[in-house]
Parts: structure tokens; C-alpha cells; sequence
């Protein structure tokens, strides 16, 4: 669960709920396009806010970029319906809502995590919208073994409870008390957490999760796709581990980049050489 360093929206950016042709999504949008525009994706259990921290240092170098709630995800509303979060449908929600930011030129795609997963999909679905994709500690097929233990421990907590996310959240914090403890909480980061479960649609949850445990390895699908491409990373990743990263990167013939000091959120964990990374990357694809 990635843990943003504040939730203090920076001056050049705002909240509000972007429509598409899919529906409406919460967003946060930041900066005006005069290099581009980057659409950014959170991963499981993630939101918007995963991305704070990168708004005003990539609105200061002249990207705007838009940070998303998918469907069912924090703000984001969605149905109660397991179908609804079909990978193939979280794409196609990502289409749309690339051609509601689109300005002049094709946009920058980044998926954190789960997040690429989507980004992954939209991309070998149509990529001639895009300008780039960045993978943000996002892997070749399923993630580790010893993850799908706890993810598969979170699928069944949340089918066994139904829709009571409060019973669920408990379970988690007798799993992890410290990580999730909401006492001594200055910052209200620990609540907002808290309150982004309550908010978040189960069923979302159940089927990212599963497809978390399940995905295939489609990296020579990609491969073929003539785009460019970077993968980005902690220098420790528990999901996806750096030697699977390294080794995706080498076969998408994609730049790769290491940030140090960070582990699979480099987005919260070292936001300022994240954005620098960026920020460099997106330049190269103009």
C-alpha cells in the first residue's frame, strides 16, 4: 500500500471529476502542456494521491499530468460487479480517458504497480495514442510467490466479509499493526489511508487482486509494439523483485532506470530524482 509523503495539493494543481465517454474519475491535474501531457496510473489499493508528490515538479518543468482514481478506487464510483473490473475494462476506461486530457499530441502513459498492468493493456490495444509508456515497479506476469500469499489472503478476507471494508481493514491491521496504525497520526496520512479503503469498491479489489496472482507474461507482445519505453524502479521491490525488472527491461529493448533510496513506490519514497527521471525521459520521446 503506497503511503504518500503528504496530501497537501501543490499550487499548480486541482481536484476535480474528469468526464469521459466511459464515465466520470476523480482526478488531480497539475500544470499546463507546453512540453506534453502524462497520464498517471495508481496500482492495487492505490489512488491518485499516490502521485503528490510528482505534480509540482513535473508542472515545473512544463508537463501536465493527471493523476487517476480507476473505476471503483477511492473517489471513483464503480458498480458492484466483478465483471466491471475485467482488465480489458480498465483499459478501455483508460482510452477514454486519454482522449478527454489529450491536447496537442499524444500522451505520456505511466501505471504504478497494478497500474501497469492497465497501462500494459491499453497500450497493446491501440498504440498510436501514445507517446510513451513508463512502467513504475511493474513486472512481467504475476507478481512473487510470497505476494500472491498475502494478496490471495486479502482476496478471501474480502469475499468471506461481503462489503463490510471496515471488518476487512481491521483483519489487516492484526496482520500489519504498524503499517496500518492510524495513532499518532499528525500528518492525517495513516486516516486518509484508512478512509480510502472504507471507499474503495470490494469487488475491485477481489478482481485486480486475482488478476495480480494470475497475469501472463506478455512482454513479447509488447516488445513488438514501437513505442518508447522505460522501467523504473526501487532499488528493492517486493512485488515484482529488480532482477525480473532488469531482465523485462533488456527484452522490451526499454531504457531502465534504478531510484536509490526507494523500494516499489519510488513515487512517494524519492518523488524529486522520480520526477528527474521523468521529466528526462518524456524530453527524449518529443
Amino acid at each position: 500500500m503506497s503511503r504518500p509523503p503528504t496530501l497537501d495539493l501543490p499550487d499548480a494543481a486541482r481536484a476535480y471529476s474528469l468526464e469521459t465517454a466511459r464515465g466520470t474519475f476523480a482526478v488531480l491535474d497539475a500544470g499546463a502542456p507546453r512540453r506534453g501531457t502524462a497520464l498517471l496510473v495508481p496500482g492495487f489499493t492505490g489512488s491518485k494521491e499516490d502521485f503528490v508528490a510528482l505534480l509540482q515538479p513535473l508542472a515545473d518543468a512544463g508537463w501536465r499530468v493527471v493523476a487517476i482514481d480507476g473505476r471503483g478506487q477511492y473517489e471513483s464510483e464503480g458498480p458492484h460487479d466483478e465483471k466491471a473490473y475485467a482488465l480489458q475494462e480498465l483499459a478501455a476506461d483508460l482510452i477514454a480517458q486519454e482522449e478527454a486530457v489529450r491536447a496537442d499530441g499524444s500522451v505520456h502513459l505511466l501505471g504504478h504497480s497494478f497500474g501497469g498492468l492497465i497501462a500494459r493493456a491499453a497500450v497493446l490495444h491501440d498504440a498510436s495514442r501514445w507517446a510513451s509508456l513508463t512502467l513504475m515497479s511493474s513486472g512481467p506476469a504475476a507478481i512473487d510467490a510470497s505476494q500472491q500469499v498475502r494478496t490471495k489472503l486479502l482476496i478471501h478476507a474480502l469475499a468471506a466479509n461481503g462489503n463490510d471494508m471496515e471488518r476487512v481493514w481491521q483483519e489487516m491491521r492484526q496482520v500489519d499493526p504498524e503499517d496500518l496504525s492510524t495513532q499518532g497520526d499528525p500528518d492525517g496520512i495513516e486516516a486518509f489511508l484508512h478512509r480510502r479503503w472504507l471507499a474503495t469498491v470490494p469487488e475491485q479489489l477481489i478482481v485486480t487482486g486475482l488478476q495480480l496472482v494470475s497475469e501472463p507474461d506478455r512482454v513479447a507482445e509488447l516488445a513488438s509494439v514501437p513505442l518508447p519505453k522505460l522501467v523504473i524502479s526501487g532499488e528493492v521491490d517486493y512485488a515484482w523483485p529488480t532482477p525480473w525488472l532488469d531482465a523485462m527491461a533488456e527484452r522490451l529493448s526499454a531504457r531502465r532506470e534504478v531510484i536509490g533510496g526507494a523500494e516499489h513506490s519510488p513515487n512517494v519514497e524519492q518523488p524529486t530524482a522520480t520526477a528527474r527521471v521523468l521529466d528526462d525521459f518524456w524530453a527524449t520521446c518529443q
